[in-house]
């Protein structure tokens, strides 16, 4: 006891991890790391199944959608483990580009073709502008004016306001759902009250708390609408990739637009980095971060070729690094690997499909308002001033205040401004950089 003592004595003050980054563990300690990290990735147990019904995709191309999702996380995650930001970061499944996705594959000048397709190009683009020249990069300058507090709590919650309408829309369902509407509400307020319980009081199954809630819903739903098997026995075992499933077309607004979405990502993602970093005593350089971000664009590549969505580190496992102390960037490494081979098992692909949207959607309402609420925790950071006031005030009524144009009105705006104007990651966001920049870079005066 004497000798830990005295070695936490000689750890830098920020140093929180007992095992390190560069270190290793066992391999059944890898193992247990990774599949805890994969149980916090909320994000990819919701959103392929809640995109695939909203574009209503045979459950064979959910499926697909789950599959390719899981395995991008994971060679983002491989990569940011060994190669690039060489940190215990997991890459998730990202909001921001489920949502954009969501409302640009349902313009009629598209659909999902052009979505992914402009995607691409926004993510190759990304890429290019993440690349470190003589330690020099766009991005990696571009970051230093945007780490505020105020700025990444805000991004959230425009985040989480522009996914609302998939949230208690979706539980309650259409007249035309098999289950509405009470058969619907019970089957999602089950999985909502399992997933609470075992979040407080699961214990060691508390990682584990969306699968199990997600699982009861299920149950309980299948009892009055019943589920078949039988196309799990029946499917394959391992996910074909497919180019562009879904078609391939690029718009150069649409373009514009996901460039934007990319933006917010990479802005949360270097401030997690950064907290890693000091946990563990290493210095993460504007090189090292843009490598990080870099990785961003190339899930975003890949979710234009393949399908899917493009990567953002997800705060719930940063926090696991937090609780457990453990920093090994091979525990992370492990996980990424168990991403692939999930997502690989077309089998298990099905099994998430088998869930009811009702069900996902009153699990993504309860996950989707502890992400807000993440963004006003966020918010208590920042020192509230006039000029705070101006920018967090104007930038959320634009942001609110976009969704509830008149058609008539969306009806005279060219496609671009229609898209910048009604996304409020896009809107609120643009108000809130800008605003920001213009109003918060130097010290008040007076105030």
């Amino acid at each position: 006891m004497a000798v830990e003592a005295t070695r936490q004595a000689e750890l830098p003050p920020d140093r929180v991890f007992d095992v390190g980054i560069d270190q290793t563990l066992p391999l059944g300690q890898l193992l247990i790391l990774g599949l805890q990290n994969i149980f916090g990735m909320t994000g990819m147990l919701v959103f392929p199944g809640i995109l695939g019904r909203s574009f209503n995709l045979a459950p064979g191309q959910i499926a697909y959608l789950y599959g390719v999702s899981f395995v991008i996380c994971g060679v983002v995650t491989i990569l940011q483990s060994t190669l690039l930001l060489r940190l215990p970061i997991v890459q998730g499944s990202y909001a921001g580009s489920f949502a954009s996705l969501l409302a640009v594959g349902h313009l009629q000048s598209g659909g999902l073709g052009a979505a992914y397709g402009s995607f691409l190009v926004a993510a190759l683009i990304w890429c290019v502008l993440t690349l470190p020249v003589r330690g020099f990069s766009v991005i990696g300058q571009f970051s230093r004016f945007l780490r505020a507090p105020i700025i990444g709590a805000m991004i959230v919650l425009f985040i989480m306001i522009q996914v609302a309408n998939v949230a208690l829309p979706g539980w309650i369902g259409l007249p035309k759902s098999p289950g509405f509407p009470l058969v619907n509400f019970l089957a999602g307020a089950l999985a909502v009250a399992v997933l609470i319980a075992v979040t407080l009081w699961g214990g060691s199954f508390r990682r584990a708390a969306l699968l199990i809630g997600l699982a009861a819903g299920t149950v309980g739903y299948a009892i009055f609408r019943p589920v078949s098997l039988a196309p799990i026995a029946t499917a394959p075992w391992l996910v074909t990739p497919e180019l562009f499933p879904f078609g391939f077309a690029v718009q150069t607004d649409l373009v514009i637009v996901f460039l934007l979405v990319l933006l917010p990502a990479s802005i949360g993602s270097m401030a997690l980095y950064q907290m890693v970093g000091q946990w563990g005593g290493q210095s993460v350089t504007s090189s090292r971060m843009s490598q990080g971000i870099f990785a961003i664009g190339l899930g975003g590549v890949l979710a234009g070729l393949f399908g899917g969505f493009s990567t953002i580190v997800y705060p719930d496992n940063v926090g696991m690094l937090r609780m457990t102390r453990i920093g090994s960037r091979y525990a992370t490494l492990a996980a990424g690997v168990l991403l692939i081979v999930l997502g690989g098992c077309i089998k298990f692909d099905l099994l998430l499909v088998l869930v009811p949207l009702p069900v996902l959607s009153a699990a993504a309402t309860l996950l989707f308002g502890v992400v807000f609420m993440h963004g006003v925790h966020i918010l208590a950071k920042v020192e509230w001033d006039d000029r705070t006031y101006i920018v967090a005030g104007l930038s959320v009524l634009v942001a609110l205040g976009g969704m509830f144009l008149s058609p008539e009105v969306l009806a005279q705006m060219p496609l671009l401004a229609k898209l910048l104007i009604t996304q409020p990651v896009t809107s609120g966001g643009l108000t809130l950089v800008v605003l920001h920049s213009l109003l918060c870079r130097t010290p008040p005066t007076g105030a």
